[in-house]
């Protein structure tokens, strides 16, 4: 069946942009919950207090894209809304959870574990169930959900600051389970639509089976050489990735003190994010084929060169250009991940392509920022840690430069191989005819014969 094009699917798309901004806000902003949670139980005789205050926010970051793979075949099972539902009720008690502990280590499995596992869970279903009511306008409605966690990423700070002033850090965790509380019945809206009458004859005698085990787990992508390299290639560029979410808040804190609001620099990092989705992905429908990889190839060399810029800057002005630049390059790598995951393994295996990409992206995502905060606590300064952080980017950016290489000889070999097996079969049909012919002369000569 067709998708609507609209009907209670600008809705669902409502309902798909509150996600996004819900739990993509939240996780982004961590830089302010990072202050907070130092000076709340930061003590003068722990040397390690950001190594260990780092792991909740990286760990939250790191199971969210870690739950993927799962998740994308849990979706396929059951379905966008049960899925969708129960995770945001998951993330529900894991934030409240949150809220409740007196030490550090607690929140690396209530903030860190089940509120992550959970905006996971509810997270994926609402790109998934997008494709159900949107064909013609799906890159429209795209651009417009995935605005969400740019446009909660500017709000969210600013908030998280005046709450935590005013009602401590606690307080402003049991404030944020309102948005997931939202979340979870925003969920409800994702009808399923019942395309054929196979799907309709199973809902009615309300059997279910599992599909084989191929289906379920589909590793026939990793056969694609330009897709290993591309998945292996971008987690290498994201050790960095996420330092400066953690830990951009405190380095300003550090070198400029009291005197400047840090929560400007995610503002300035949340407005050229969205502006750079906006702006690449529609320079990215002009570029043929596997070429798409070149930009990731240069929003990865900004995103490195501009970390490498944070130590230089000794004037917080510097910082914001900094920010702005990061955040537009920031945009461009995630606005053309799913175009390439198309052109590379096509259509019909995407799915698990893009899950598979963010489970390995969860590693370097959760790594970096307690590496970044080990390194503080023994230098007592994050500049050697934002030199560090730029350096993967760089790399994993060469990385991927093969790619468009790779591809397009793959391409020849399989043109090679249908042309191939063109002939082959044009010359056995040939053959077949003429000992056809050869049968049918001697059969009628035999019969003339007689």
């Amino acid at each position: 069946a067709e998708p609507p094009e609209g009907g209670w699917g600008w809705v669902v798309m409502l309902a798909a942009m509150w996600c996004n901004g819900a739990v993509f806000g939240i996780q982004n902003s961590c830089g302010v919950l990072f202050v907070s949670m130092l000076q709340h139980f930061g003590g003068s005789q722990d040397r390690q207090m950001a190594f260990k205050t780092a792991w909740v926010s990286s760990l939250s970051m790191g199971m969210v894209f870690f739950c993927s793979p799962i998740v994308s075949i849990f979706t396929d099972l059951f379905g966008c809304r049960k899925v969708a539902v129960i995770g945001a009720a998951v993330g529900f008690v894991g934030l409240l959870s949150s809220s409740f502990v007196s030490t550090i280590e607690p929140l690396y499995f209530t903030y860190g574990v089940v509120f992550a596992c959970g905006c996971s869970f509810a997270y994926q279903p609402s790109l998934v169930i997008l494709g159900h009511y949107f064909k013609k306008r799906l890159g429209l409605v795209n651009g417009i959900v995935t605005a969400g966690s740019s446009l909660f990423t500017v709000t969210l700070p600013f908030l998280l600051r005046v709450l935590i002033d005013s009602v401590d850090l606690f307080n402003t965790l049991r404030v944020l389970c309102v948005l997931m509380f939202i979340l979870f019945l925003a969920g409800f809206t994702y009808k399923p639509l019942i395309s054929n009458a196979k799907d309709k004859e199973v809902a009615k005698k309300g059997k279910f089976r599992f599909p084989p085990e191929k289906k379920i787990f589909n590793f026939s992508v990793f056969k694609v050489m330009s897709y290993r390299i591309w998945a292996f290639g971008i987690p290498a560029a994201l050790f960095g990735y996420f330092v400066p979410y953690v830990h951009l808040m405190k380095h300003v804190k550090d070198r400029f003190g009291d005197n400047v609001r840090e929560e400007v620099l995610l503002l300035c990092l949340g407005i050229t994010s969205g502006i750079g989705r906006l702006i690449f992905g529609r320079v990215a429908d002009y570029i043929p084929g596997a070429k798409k990889v070149y930009l990731q190839v240069a929003s990865f060399f900004f995103i490195g060169l501009m970390s490498m810029m944070i130590p230089l800057c000794h004037v917080f002005g510097g910082l914001i250009a900094v920010c702005l630049f990061m955040g537009l390059f920031d945009g461009c790598f995630i606005c053309i991940m799913a175009p390439i995951a198309f052109e590379l393994v096509g259509a019909q295996d995407v799915s698990q392509a893009i899950g598979f990409l963010l489970g390995l992206m969860s590693i370097p995502m959760t790594v970096g920022p307690p590496i970044a905060g080990l390194l503080r606590d023994h230098l007592g300064t994050y500049d050697v840690a934002f030199y560090l952080a730029g350096v993967p980017p760089l790399i994993g950016g060469a990385i991927l430069c093969i790619i468009p290489w790779v591809h397009e000889r793959q391409k020849l070999k399989q043109r090679a191989k249908t042309v191939d097996g063109e002939t082959t079969e044009k010359m056995l049909e040939n053959e077949s005819t003429l000992v056809s012919d050869a049968a049918e002369k001697t059969v009628k000569e035999m019969e003339s014969g007689f």
